[in-house]
């Protein structure tokens, strides 16, 4: 949704998965936020938080029964894969899961929208596209 969920379109739709074959959650099911003026700035949420929505996530999983997770962001890895979990460390690879379905983790598309500078913002670009390659790829899907 907004300006994350346009990057994570067009992230998608560069790697050939058609954005309707994805299913797209949130570990935490509302929005933490700060006035700042006319904008409300996004919190991260905090473990209780996380904790509150982990039996939503589990029934979404179980519903949904997908081959493979993809965790957006540190959030999200760190909900399902522990608080050590280093996205940026660990990114791309597949790794095992409580949820009986094998995971994998990558950078949250408002990542690529916090980069400092145009060069950084591209190469983050570029950086969750491969990452997303990777599961096309992982998974056998036609690319297009």
């Amino acid at each position: 949704m907004g300006p994350a969920g346009a990057v994570l379109d067009r992230a998608l739709h560069d790697t050939g998965l058609p954005r309707d074959e994805a299913y797209v959650t949130n570990v935490v099911k509302h929005f933490r936020w700060v006035p700042r003026g006319t904008q409300r700035l996004h919190q991260k949420p905090d473990s209780s938080h996380v904790a509150a929505c982990a039996p939503w996530l589990r029934a979404e999983i179980e519903l949904v029964k997908p081959r493979l997770i993809v965790l957006l962001g540190a959030t999200a890895a760190q909900s399902v894969l522990g608080s050590g979990f280093r996205v940026l460390r660990e990114r791309g690879r597949i790794l095992s899961s409580p949820f009986g379905a094998p995971v994998t983790a990558t950078v949250h598309p408002s990542s690529v929208l916090r980069a400092p500078d145009p060069e950084s913002r591209e190469r983050a670009y570029a950086d969750l596209v491969a990452d997303l390659a990777g599961v096309v790829s992982w998974l056998h899907l036609p690319t297009g």
